[in-house]
């Protein structure tokens, strides 16, 4: 019986182990697995650095915009989040929509407003592939959600480039990440040292920004997560006060009447007890 507890056990353990730290052959057609970052929304009870989601979407504006969508996000989202009313105005304002029929049937062109979804890079599908060699730049709306490893994988996938080991040709037009599944990929490297100029000072090296457009990003997929957890400890409380007075009760109140004993006690003299017709 030990034995066999002690063999499930360990089995149990190295496939776990392997599962986590896997080296075979395919590794490269599958991706390097990403390291666990701290990144702070990650822990039970932690929140999004609001700070962190303003530094990111000045990075998608100035660098992942270029390329990249982002369907799912409005001006008004942005809100009370990063920015203020008035600061988001401004910069939907700096864009201009096609907007109409006006009084004569002719569709027009207007600033931004709160309303308007973030602009497009490009028109359809088809430009798109077209301006980047065939390859379809995704959605950044929800990418944290839809590439396996979420915000670890982002993270490393933006500063994992590097050259090819020995022996792995990389076609013209394509860039080597070994944290891309196949290792190469059309995006080439754009987060560099001193890419952007954050406003409040904070140091612009590439991982640093790299974790602030991946925190925008995380935020964009999630944009609930923070009122989700307060809720949740909301209601962590509010149960964990309701079992313990159901405990209280069940102790103190509905336990005596659990054993609470009956008992019968017939007349001894049958012969004078009155009977009822």
């Amino acid at each position: 019986m030990g034995v066999s507890v002690a063999t499930a056990v360990g089995s149990g353990a190295s496939l776990y182990y392997l599962n986590k730290n896997s080296a075979h052959a395919n590794m490269e057609a599958e991706g390097l697995h990403p390291a666990d970052h701290p990144f702070p929304q990650k822990n039970l009870f932690g929140t999004f650095d609001h700070a962190s989601i303003r530094r990111g979407f000045q990075v998608f504006k100035e660098v992942c915009a270029a390329c990249h969508s982002l369907d799912l996000i409005y001006w008004r989202n942005l809100v009370d989040v990063a920015y203020t009313e008035e600061e988001v105005r401004e910069m939907a304002a700096e864009y201009e929509y096609e907007d109409g029929p006006n009084d004569v049937g002719e569709m027009f062109m207007r600033p931004g407003k709160l309303t308007d979804p973030i602009p497009r890079p490009y028109p359809n599908e088809e430009a798109a592939r077209a301006a980047n060699a065939g390859a379809l730049p995704p959605d950044l709306s929800l990418i944290t959600k839809a590439r396996h490893g979420g915000v670890d994988y982002i993270y490393a996938l933006l500063t994992g480039y590097c050259d090819p080991p020995a022996g792995v040709e990389i076609r013209e037009g394509l860039n080597y990440n070994p944290y891309f599944p196949g290792g190469a990929i059309a995006m080439a490297q754009n987060l560099f040292d001193g890419v952007v100029e954050f406003e409040d000072g904070t140091e612009n090296t590439a991982s640093q920004i790299a974790k602030d457009v991946v925190t925008f990003l995380n935020w964009s997929a999630e944009p609930e997560l923070d009122d989700r957890k307060k809720i949740g400890v909301k209601a962590l409380l509010l149960f964990s006060t309701l079992t313990a007075i159901s405990l209280w009760i069940k102790r103190n109140r509905w336990q005596t009447l659990k054993t609470r004993k009956v008992v019968f006690n017939p007349p001894k003299d049958w012969t004078n007890t009155p009977r009822k017709h």
